[in-house]
């Protein structure tokens, strides 16, 4: 172990599976992001937070990767706070994250602003533009919402896990609504749904019910989530366009399981840092959103897709899924 960092096989993983072009988190045409699921770092034995930092996100800055991260309940356990800790990741170079919405209009999100008033740091959306050249290149075609789930709370004088608050919610429902309103835009396709997906470390209470259901993965170990129920999954379902949610915490669960319509996923814990289960390969979830292509240029995301790529000798890739079709297949 370096002094003063984390570990130092988590980045000689990442650059192995970078380099390979296997870790990354959304795929959309021949763009690359990275997205890191939180407990980036394991605080209570980082004595030099940055450099753990630095260590953590490197691979992707050397290879000029655009990146985004949420916070764990491990990363503030050191010298810096969450949201100190979301600030630095904020200034990193490459990083698309944000400490949290700069405006209460998410249309003005690029003109600054106050800052909203919204319980965590690192809540904020990032939207994937239409290839350069196309006619939706100055349009999304994919929304990708990021939450903070917080580390731990005491409710009612019982010691529990986060949970994401009303006011993030609220937050989500506003965002999520005045993107929905581009379907309206000429250059769509009538009907057409902007899909997204959401990205946060804590999963939801509604998680263990998967246990008795046809997942696709690894259900190995009870699910670590907050006692309070804040409805997160009945504020998704009404939403209608977050199609998938990804999570961590639960570092040797790696499956996908349907609830209401909505998949969750979890990332399969990839760093070397944590815990996980002997023989068992850490692995890093693919996330492929593929954009049609019609007669005159490229089109929506038509499909989205995941899989995982396992830290073996040949980075082997399993349980291949597709989580939304835009028209699905009979």
């Amino acid at each position: 172990m370096l002094s003063g960092c984390f570990v130092p096989n988590l980045p000689w993983q990442l650059r192995k599976l970078l380099a390979a072009r296997l870790l990354c988190w959304v795929l959309i045409s021949q763009w690359i992001y990275e997205y890191h699921e939180g407990d980036n770092i394991f605080g209570s034995s980082t004595t030099d937070v940055a450099e753990s930092m630095i260590q953590a996100f490197g691979p992707a800055m050397e290879l000029g990767l655009p990146w985004a991260a949420v916070l764990g309940n491990h990363d503030q356990e050191s010298t810096m706070d969450r949201e100190e800790l979301m600030y630095f990741i904020s200034l990193m170079d490459y990083s698309v994250a944000q400490v949290n919405p700069p405006a209460e209009d998410p249309s003005n999100l690029a003109k600054g602003g106050v800052m909203e008033k919204i319980d965590g740091f690192g809540n904020y959306d990032l939207r994937v533009y239409g290839p350069p050249g196309s006619h939706l290149a100055n349009s999304s075609i994919l929304n990708l919402f990021f939450l903070d789930s917080g580390d731990r709370e005491t409710v009612r004088g019982v010691r529990t896990y986060g949970y994401i608050k009303e006011s993030q919610l609220r937050w989500l429902h506003r965002v999520s609504e005045a993107l929905q309103g581009q379907k309206q835009d000429s250059n769509r396709k009538v009907g057409a749904q902007l899909p997204g997906l959401a990205f946060f470390h804590i999963p939801i209470p509604e998680t263990p019910q998967l246990y008795y259901q046809n997942i696709v993965g690894q259900f190995q170990e009870a699910v670590a989530c907050s006692r309070v129920n804040s409805g997160v999954l009945q504020t998704l379902v009404s939403l209608g366009d977050i199609k998938a949610v990804f999570v961590g915490h639960d570092h040797t669960n790696d499956f996908c399981g349907n609830l209401n319509g909505i998949w969750f996923c979890y990332g399969g814990g990839i760093g070397y840092h944590g815990y996980g289960k002997a023989g068992w390969p850490r692995r890093a979830r693919i996330i492929l959103a593929e954009a049609g292509k019609g007669e005159n240029g490229w089109m929506e995301v038509e499909m989205i897709k995941t899989w995982k790529r396992l830290d073996d000798q040949r980075l082997s890739k399993i349980d291949e899924q597709v989580l939304w079709e835009m028209c699905p297949s009979r």
